[in-house]
């Protein structure tokens, strides 16, 4: 049986992406690519649990300030680790998020503004996450949620898996939302969080996907035009990524 989400001590949001039908049929493989939080909190028994997976390569999406502030994952013989921030404009939901917007929409818009900023680094990323020899591969960011959400949300898209999917994957961290809050209380004794910390409604990824088509035709005509992942690329990505459906 396949196991989605990966229990750690220190992480939240920690699961593989395999077992989506594609639109022609097929299944993605497990064990290809995993989405987490912050790799930084790796340690102990999480560690050992982190390297049986057999990882060959991270693409960490924070800012280079979170990665020294926060730790990044271990160093180990043979781990191809990528940092690739691709969020230009840092949230301030303090001066810019205001109830009558919706949480749904504020996020959206954050969405867009990363494939409006995270050109180079989504790139790069994709391409990495297309070779079969980097495989498997953890994408990452702070919670696993937004920055990495994106990333993911592109990833099964070109793999041809179905809006309804990639909107389910997305909200599947919800299920975190309850821990990351306690957790940042426990870290931040005092301080303050927007109403959306820690969510991920499924509208959002929704209304991301809604708008990122209506800007550019679809999503990968994005990656193609935007972007300038070559067809040979999604190709490549497709024939390591998917298997045909028992």
């Amino acid at each position: 049986m396949r196991v989605r989400h990966i229990t750690f001590t220190n992480l939240c949001n920690f699961r593989d992406v395999g077992g989506y039908f594609t639109k022609d049929g097929r299944v993605v493989r497990w064990r290809r690519l995993y989405r987490a939080d912050s790799l930084g909190w790796l340690a102990g028994d999480d560690l050992t649990t982190f390297r049986d997976l057999g990882v060959r390569s991270v693409i960490d999406l924070r800012h280079a300030f979170e990665v020294e502030k926060n730790g990044r994952v271990p160093e180990t013989d043979g781990l191809l680790y990528q940092n690739l921030p691709i969020e230009g404009r840092r949230w301030n939901t303090a001066t810019t998020y205001h109830e009558e917007i919706g949480i749904e929409r504020y996020l959206a818009d954050r969405y867009l503004e990363v494939t409006d900023d995270g050109v180079a680094n989504l790139r790069i990323a994709l391409e990495t996450i297309a070779r079969a020899d980097n495989a498997p591969v953890v994408i990452h960011c702070a919670a696993g949620k937004d920055r990495t959400g994106v990333l993911a949300a592109l990833v099964l898209s070109l793999a041809g898996v179905s809006e309804d999917d990639i909107v389910a994957d997305y909200a599947l961290t919800g299920l975190a939302t309850d821990r990351f809050r306690a957790d940042r209380s426990r870290r931040n004794p005092g301080d303050s969080t927007w109403p959306g910390f820690g969510m991920a409604p499924a509208e959002a990824m929704r209304l991301f996907l809604t708008d990122l088509t209506h800007r550019h035709g679809s999503v990968e005509a994005y990656t193609g035009q935007v972007l300038g992942i070559a067809q040979d690329t999604v190709d490549e990505l497709r024939d390591h990524f998917l298997t045909e459906a028992p």
